[in-house]
């Protein structure tokens, strides 16, 4: 079947959690076949040699290599496939290279935020505010309907507290806010500071409410409003949603370059970019990579000098022009994909199968205890793969009555260790 397809495109990756081995697997992402499996304790290339080796043996060497930035994997595939084409992941490049960018201010955000314990206030001004009304028997949705229709209010008794609760709620929305890409493609908190920031603005404009009767009247948006203004006071808070805006819309031109994951996209992490040229990606790579020069506030900042610094070392990985293989039929074009979502999606499957059998999200005692080729039961979901593994048979059981019965424990010559008790 790899001789028809001209071969493979082999994907690796590894899921590990605390002190669990790591479950490194490989697939051909041409058939989509899990080919080997071995729990390692580490992903140091030394470790990761012997299974590459033992990949080379079976199947020869790939058409090309798919994987993540991780330096053993990287040293091992260099190692034993020496002249293959080797490319990494467009996501889990942009991915570490944002981090890096981002990550410095963001922190500085998050620990300001935690200081004035913004989100606890919020969350107790929103269970104060909707236990009043509740206890008032207060119809929010007839209040909803009159401000849609914009008519006027009968009672305006009520109406600050259901806009303390409302705005409130609103602020703490952005905290869930994103495209289900992760940090640093969604940066919620950034998102939460900005309303809070937009609230601060708003109310501000208000005097009646900080006035001695407005905070009588208006006692709940008076708290709501004292609280967010401390936040709007806090000077270093401020200076790091400044830099995160400016950090955020640079790495968004590098997101809009690569065409993958861009904001405001419905694929979450399932994205594996639009499909254009290859060609045209590069040269807008280079395009920014120049940008990072040529800009004066770039060229005199540190982590744009490393962010160009990364984009150099990983540029000849980034960009897969279509490979051209013989086969039996003819002359082939074999496209490697630009991610490796494909081990991604399969590990997150995983996952779910792991939550849904037992309730706990947790992988750590499953590794432990798992055989290393248990992934490879996924392969009897592929048409193509039980095709080659029935070869004209009916079903598994028709193939397993040709094999015949294994030799017993008396014939083979040795007596089982009555003693010794498997795992589990």
């Amino acid at each position: 079947a790899m001789t028809l397809a001209g071969g493979y495109v082999l994907h690796l990756d590894a899921t590990h959690e605390g002190d669990a081995p790591a479950l490194m697997t490989s697939m051909d992402s041409l058939s989509q076949i899990v080919l080997a499996n071995v729990k390692i304790s580490s992903e140091h290339s030394e470790h990761m040699v012997p299974f590459l080796q033992e990949l080379q043996r079976t199947y020869g060497n790939p058409v090309a290599c798919v994987h993540d930035m991780g330096g053993g994997i990287c040293k091992a595939v260099a190692e034993v496939f020496p002249g293959t084409p080797d490319f990494v992941c467009h996501f889990h490049f942009l991915r570490d290279i944002g981090k890096d960018f981002i990550e410095p201010a963001y922190s500085v955000l998050r620990r300001r935020l935690r200081t004035h314990a913004i989100s606890s206030r919020l969350h107790a001004l929103v269970r104060e505010t909707r236990q009043a009304l509740s206890d008032q028997n207060y119809d929010v949705s007839r209040l909803a309907k009159a401000i849609k229709a914009s008519e006027n209010l009968e009672n305006n008794e009520f109406l600050p507290t259901v806009a303390t609760y409302a705005l409130s709620l609103w602020c703490l929305q952005g905290k869930h806010s994103g495209d289900g890409y992760g940090f640093p493609f969604d940066r919620a908190l950034l998102e939460f500071a900005d309303r809070l920031l937009e609230l601060n603005r708003l109310l501000s404009t208000e005097p009646g409410i900080f006035s001695s009767d407005g905070q009588r009247n208006n006692h709940p948006l008076f708290q709501l409003a004292r609280e967010v203004s401390k936040v709007a006071k806090d000077l270093v808070l401020l200076k790091a949603v400044e830099e995160l805006r400016f950090r955020c819309e640079i790495f968004d031109r590098l997101r809009k370059a690569m065409r993958i994951a861009p904001p405001g996209g419905d694929n979450g992490l399932n994205d594996d970019g639009t499909p254009e040229a290859i060609t045209k990606i590069r040269q807008g790579v280079e395009k920014f990579r120049s940008s990072l020069e040529t800009d004066s506030r770039l060229s005199a900042d540190k982590l744009s000098h490393k962010m160009a610094k990364q984009i150099d070392k990983y540029g000849d990985k980034l960009f897969a022009d279509p490979i051209e293989v013989d086969t039996p039929n003819g002359m082939v074009k074999i496209y490697p994909q630009r991610t490796n979502n494909i081990l991604e999606q399969f590990f997150r499957g995983i996952r779910r199968g792991q939550r849904r059998k037992t309730g706990n999200d947790s992988m750590c005692r499953t590794l432990q205890t798992m055989l290393a080729d248990t992934p490879l039961v996924k392969n009897l979901e592929n048409p193509e793969y039980m095709e080659i593994l029935l070869n004209g048979k009916t079903d598994l059981e028709e193939l397993f009555a040709e094999i015949g019965s294994m030799p017993s424990a008396n014939n083979s010559g040795t007596q089982p260790d009555a003693n010794r008790m498997l795992p589990g």
